[in-house]
């Protein structure tokens, strides 16, 4: 189950926009990952600006590379971006439901 801290300093990796963006791409890529040039055909960012992003990305731990030859494979860590979905909606209207609890047995929260 994913913490407090590790959830926080996911969602901090995608808390701009060009990294959001490159998160998205690689999302829809799917499992076959897309290369740094496609992402950067795609989004239409610099080369080092790129790098950047890919890498505080990969320290996060929301996205992982593999060498192919002289092409580097970004592959979205689906695993941790569902952990980051459940970590949200483990929370879903948990007072919700207390308030609707304590109104059907007469007691406060």
């Amino acid at each position: 189950m994913l913490r407090l801290k590790k959830a926080a300093a996911s969602f901090a990796a995608v808390g701009s926009e060009p990294r959001l963006a490159v998160v998205m791409a690689l999302v829809r890529a799917g499992h076959e990952g897309l290369s740094v040039g496609d992402i950067q055909e795609r989004l239409a960012i610099p080369a080092s600006t790129l790098a950047h992003h890919l890498r505080f990305l990969q320290t996060a731990g929301l996205v992982a590379q593999q060498r192919r030859g002289r092409t580097v494979i970004n592959r979205i860590m689906f695993d941790q971006i569902e952990a980051l979905s459940a970590f949200l909606l483990r929370e879903c209207c948990a007072e919700e439901k207390l308030t609707k609890q304590a109104a059907a047995g007469g007691g406060t929260i």
